[in-house]
């Protein structure tokens, strides 16, 4: 007997010790340091009662909850908020980051965990119906500082482009006129003229279906895989489709 207790004590052991090998490493051990906006509504944004909610916030608890860590927000600014992740600042970010080849090279990446395309926003009682980032030429086009989507309005060349921190205030700008257009994610402008009464709709999709992924340090390759873990667990067990329907009525999570 005693022999037998021994050895399941030594295996018990070798399960803990097994199990705590491949933990994530985090900044914070028990705490899973999250970094996003905090101003981007649906994905992530604080309502009228000041609680952050939002399509990202609910994912990123998930995932939380699945690495068996608390999920702790970071907010910060589009513009400084990958570079915050090389800072230390968070363990990861959850904030539709695209995924790109040239951040793949400083930034690692979980598997997609959702998909959009980038949309051209107009004034909801104008004529103006682009349909192509062609037709922006020579208009002045309000973005967000240090995304995908200026990168694609500067690549596309001929367009006046406006950074702006963040979607509110270029959108409050397009409302009041002082913008031709804007550009970012449909799922966004879809949600806005769903929820919000912001005078601005829907113009021209541009290109296909682009994947988003939780933004983490290229090096913690034990977050990644336990975020991709948790990712899956997430689809198998209903929970991600249940929170993708919340938001827009459909699953996002395929192309």
């Amino acid at each position: 007997m005693k022999h037998l207790i021994l050895i399941s004590a030594l295996a018990l052991a070798a399960s803990l010790n097994a199990s705590a090998a491949t933990a994530p490493s985090t900044l914070t051990p028990g705490v899973l340091k999250i970094g996003m906006e905090g101003t981007y509504a649906p994905f992530t944004y604080k309502d009228a009662g000041g609680t952050l909610t939002g399509f990202d916030v609910d994912i990123a608890r998930a995932v939380a909850a699945k690495l068996g860590l608390k999920a702790e927000f970071v907010l910060t600014e589009w513009s400084g908020i990958l570079a915050g992740l090389q800072a230390n600042k968070y363990d990861v970010i959850v904030n539709q980051v695209g995924i790109t080849a040239e951040r793949q090279k400083t930034i690692g990446f979980s598997a997609p965990y959702a998909y959009s395309s980038p949309q051209i926003i107009v004034k909801k009682a104008g004529s103006f119906a682009p349909k192509t980032l062609a037709d922006l030429s020579g208009k002045r086009v309000g973005v967000g500082l240090g995304s995908n989507f200026e990168k694609q309005l500067r690549d596309a060349g001929g367009i006046n482009v406006v950074t702006y921190p963040g979607a509110p205030e270029y959108l409050a700008d397009l409302a009041a006129g002082r913008l031709d257009a804007a550009f970012n994610d449909r799922l966004l402008v879809g949600y806005l003229i769903k929820s919000q009464n912001l005078p601005v709709r829907g113009a021209g999709v541009i290109g296909d279906p682009e994947p988003v992924g939780i933004a983490m340090k290229k090096a913690n390759t034990s977050l990644k895989a336990a975020v991709d873990r948790a990712l899956l667990q997430l689809k198998a067990d209903g929970t991600y489709a249940k929170i993708s329907r919340q938001w827009f009525g459909q699953d996002v999570s395929k192309p």
